[in-house]
């Protein structure tokens, strides 16, 4: 939905989380610590690509200016880099300073992250210089678990597409009723933390309570991808991290996770702008060519083995709102380049379909139409191909919505639900009662499709509609709509 300003409702809360973990420098066997230590990890890698950090930690005197040399042995290749200069010469990389991040203070730590390219094999560099002085090397550390682990005995469905239904690996239709979890895509480039309140398992366990088997999480990009300008401890390597454990205890709790590319890179001014921000602060009209298709092929590549997430490609698509011509917004939608009245690139839907699978996941996928993915009048017209068929349609409604009643949702909707499945992965009106999302619960009750209510975080629920008043699960009046029905569902 078109949220609040998160970044108000936090400070009026007082709500700063703080997670991640500081570098520990490696300590030599003869116990002196070394000058330096650098520790490089592939955080994640796929067919032809990788995504890898460096953080390099100064134990010598203050540095005003650096400079991190390595070596890598079969061939690959730096194509982008962030939070520092990224060069390379044959197979030497360097990767110095920028302006804002030039002193490296005694002790002090900087994490600098890239994409690089490679065939054959991706062996990790066994040496680095920092400013020529050779560093002790901690190559792809284990980090120490940071949380107990999950407490559920669930086991998260395998699902794939089967005609209009989604099915389990026994092939009995599957549909995903539950919640959102909102945080994840905006507390990390606030720079406040990760998630929004607690996703430890008593938390996620209350979620199961209410008889929920699935469970949205919006992500950021920048975040994901560990760009310059968000923390380092809550981005790269640490955010991948934090969206992994969650998963995995989501998955432990028996309920599907719904991964959702909801905030994203790319500046946009036009009508309806959430904000003027290059940066993914805000919900954007489209996902942006320069890193969308790199967020998914890393995500892909992550889960491409687990067979349970289910992949929703762009939150609330917005063409429509650049444009007065319907054919033009559906075809960014689908096909993304030079889209009127967007200055970035865009990346379409296509684009994201073949990024995933280009990294070898068959999960499903959702792609939401226009309007905010409350328009989906043309969606089976301009649906992507993709070529393993999991492909489900995502719809948006709220009470204030332009498709919010039964003539608009029988038009519209029922015949895109004739063909693929339909998902409605955010349900919710802001008036702090249910009457209007127990109308859309059944209208989707009647024909078995799938619906997740916004959202499972403590917000005012007229601001920001919000199922619970606190994370044990107390339901505001709104959310005690969803739960019952829920609960009736499933006793």
């Amino acid at each position: 939905m078109r949220h609040p300003p998160r970044s108000v409702l936090l400070a009026a809360a007082g709500a700063v989380a703080l997670v991640g973990s500081a570098v520990v420098p490696v300590v030599s066997a003869q116990g002196a610590t070394p000058a330096c230590t650098v520790q490089y990890a592939v955080t994640n890698q796929w067919a032809g690509g990788f995504q890898g950090s460096v953080t390099i930690t100064n134990n010598q005197s203050a540095l005003s200016n650096w400079s991190l040399t390595f070596d890598f042995a079969d061939g690959q290749k730096v194509t982008q880099g962030w939070n520092a200069k990224w060069s390379q010469s044959g197979t030497t990389v360097t990767a110095g300073n920028e302006s804002y991040n030039s002193s490296l203070g005694a002790g002090a730590s900087v994490t600098a992250g890239f994409l690089g390219s490679w065939s054959g094999s991706n062996a990790a560099p066994t040496a680095f210089k920092l400013n020529g002085t050779t560093c002790n090397t901690d190559t792809e550390p284990t980090p120490p678990p940071t949380t107990p682990p999950p407490s559920g005995s669930g086991t998260a469905p395998a699902l794939h597409v089967s005609g209009n239904k989604l099915v389990d690996a026994g092939g009995t239709a599957h549909r995903l009723l539950g919640v959102n979890r909102s945080g994840g895509e905006f507390m990390c480039v606030q720079g406040y933390g990760i998630w929004d309140g607690p996703v430890d398992d008593a938390a996620i366990a209350a979620i199961a309570d209410w008889k929920a088997n699935a469970v949205r999480i919006p992500l950021n990009e920048e975040c994901w991808l560990g760009l310059s300008d968000v923390k380092p401890e809550y981005g790269g390597a640490n955010y991948v991290n934090a969206v992994k454990e969650l998963v995995a205890r989501v998955e432990a709790h028996g309920m599907t996770p719904v991964l959702d590319l909801h905030w994203t890179y790319g500046q946009y001014t036009g009508n309806s702008a959430g904000c003027s921000d290059v940066h993914a602060t805000c919900q954007k009209p489209m996902p942006d060519m320069q890193y969308s298709p790199s967020f998914w092929a890393s995500v892909a590549s992550t889960f491409k083995d687990d067979p349970a997430p289910v992949f929703d490609l762009f939150n609330e698509p917005y063409p429509d709102r650049a444009t007065s011509s319907a054919t033009d917004a559906w075809k960014c939608w689908r096909d993304g380049g030079t889209c009127p009245g967007i200055s970035y690139e865009v990346a379409g839907m296509q684009d994201l379909v073949d990024a995933v699978r280009g990294a070898g996941a068959k999960n499903v996928v959702m792609a939401g139409g226009l309007a905010y993915s409350n328009d989906l009048s043309q969606w089976s017209t301009y649906k992507p191909s993709d070529p393993t068929g999991n492909l489900a349609a995502a719809y948006h409604v709220y009470n204030f919505n332009s498709c919010a009643g039964e003539s608009c949702w029988n038009s519209t909707l029922a015949p895109v639900a004739a063909q693929v499945p339909l998902v409605a992965g955010e349900i919710g009106e802001n008036t702090c009662a249910h009457s209007f999302v127990d109308q859309v619960m059944k209208w989707f009750d009647d024909r078995n499709l799938s619906y997740l209510g916004w959202t499972w975080n403590t917000w005012d629920c007229s601001s920001g509609p919000s199922l619970i008043s606190a994370y044990d699960g107390t339901p505001t009046a709104y959310g005690a709509g969803l739960r019952d029905h829920l609960r009736a569902l499933n006793p």
